[in-house]
């Protein structure tokens, strides 16, 4: 039985036996780059992959950019002109949006355990806070008198249902995400005793879903959930964000998302709301989607070595760059990211070859036997699907190895 193979890597365009980013062969890139490793993002391809996510979605839905799939700033920046809004998740990253001239009215603020200076910070932006608890709702109501400003605020609902087949579930059961759904009229209630600028809610129930029909269940129940909450507290809705979900091919045998059935789901979700909340504006969320596909990680093959039989590619790049692709973020069962010798892209000259680290650890392994073109020192290995949660999801202090360099090409 043949094994199942990994979904095409369109992204980047082949010359040769070079991998292109940019226009720029992989070999000229790295020169130009100084060093190895590095992650690059390719302008074109982050177009390019709102372009077509535009034409498959209703006109009338707001797309926004989590920037915690990745916060470089100059990807930010990139990101900012091409989509209707930022979500960020810490301080750092609301000072990364606003330096992108993101107007501030356009970005929001999540995260279950948002600081007084943080809250503090959002307020003084103007920007949306999608409240996690009622501590921070007493909180906002403390900053919004001292600062004379009326905070904007949504609730962030945990909802009794999760995304089907997702591979992070952020709702659904106990969390420490949101409020709980049960619990939003009372948080609800408070707003309103508070005089804080309510204006709708974020209900986020999962993450990477290459399903259609489970993203549309789940879409369809927070729009439903939402609804129900408004009419419930007789409570106007300005906004109503139903997160994200949409993911992407990493592993041999999955396939890259049908968008058609989510667009049309979210296009009846708009006809309903003209109806039901005639103020509210629908939005998505999304970062991985939007991102990881557009950007590769690369390092150097250092040293080939032969153990029992079995070779090894001993590079310069490792977990403490990538701990995605070694494994250690969530995996359940360990399976290899797309890989590739960039340099070497047409070769027929071919092995099974595991690639390693230079870490002392055997955690250390970007590519797990993985039939890839015969390589040497010197050789460029590629590891596709690395735009989102790379740099930024990784301990890149560990065992005190130089920092992974980010270039937006």
């Amino acid at each position: 039985m043949t094994p199942p193979i990994h979904a095409p890597m369109t992204s980047f365009a082949v010359c040769g036996d070079d991998l292109m980013v940019g226009g720029v062969t992989l070999a000229q890139l790295a020169v130009r780059v100084g060093r190895t490793p590095f992650y690059a993002y390719d302008r074109a391809a982050l177009s390019a992959r709102v372009e077509a996510l535009r034409t498959r979605l209703p006109a009338a839905i707001s797309l926004h950019y989590a920037i915690k799939a990745n916060p470089m700033p100059a990807l930010v920046c990139h990101m900012a002109r091409l989509v209707d809004g930022l979500d960020v998740a810490s301080g750092q990253e609301l000072r990364v949006a606003l330096d992108a001239g993101m107007d501030a009215a356009e970005i929001s603020f999540a995260g279950p355990a948002k600081t007084a200076t943080e809250l503090a910070q959002a307020v003084a932006a103007g920007i949306l806070l999608n409240c996690e608890s009622m501590r921070e709702i007493e909180l906002l109501a403390q900053i919004g008198h001292e600062l004379g400003l009326r905070p904007r605020v949504a609730l962030r609902v945990n909802p009794d249902f999760e995304l089907k087949s997702s591979g992070m579930k952020m709702g659904g059961g106990p969390k420490q995400f949101g409020i709980d759904a049960e619990l939003t009229p009372q948080a609800l209630a408070r707003v309103r005793e508070l005089d804080l600028g309510f204006e709708g809610f974020h209900i986020f129930s999962g993450s990477q879903n290459l399903r259609p029909q489970a993203i549309i269940e789940a879409q369809q129940k927070a729009y439903a959930l939402a609804h129900k909450l408004a009419v419930e507290s007789d409570v106007d809705i300005s906004v109503l964000n139903l997160g994200g979900g949409l993911g992407i091919p990493y592993f041999p045998g999955e396939q890259s998302l049908d968008l058609a059935p989510v667009g049309e789901n979210l296009a009846e979700l708009v006809e309903r709301a003209r109806q039901d909340m005639p103020r509210a504006r629908l939005v998505i969320e999304l970062g991985r989607y939007l991102v990881g596909e557009s950007g590769i990680y690369v390092c150097r093959v250092i040293d080939r070595k032969v153990s029992r039989g079995q070779v090894f590619l001993v590079t310069d790049g490792g977990l403490h760059h990538h701990l995605s692709a070694s494994g250690n973020f969530g995996q359940v069962i360990r399976k290899n990211y797309p890989a590739a010798i960039g340099n070497r892209m047409q070769s027929d000259q071919r092995e099974i070859a595991s690639v390693v680290g230079p870490l002392c650890t055997p955690l250390d392994l970007l590519a797990d036997r993985m039939e890839l073109p015969c390589a040497r020192a010197g050789d460029l290995v590629v590891i596709f699907q690395s735009g989102a949660y790379g740099a930024s999801a990784s301990p890149q202090g560990f065992l005190s190895h130089p920092a992974v360099v980010e270039v937006l090409v």
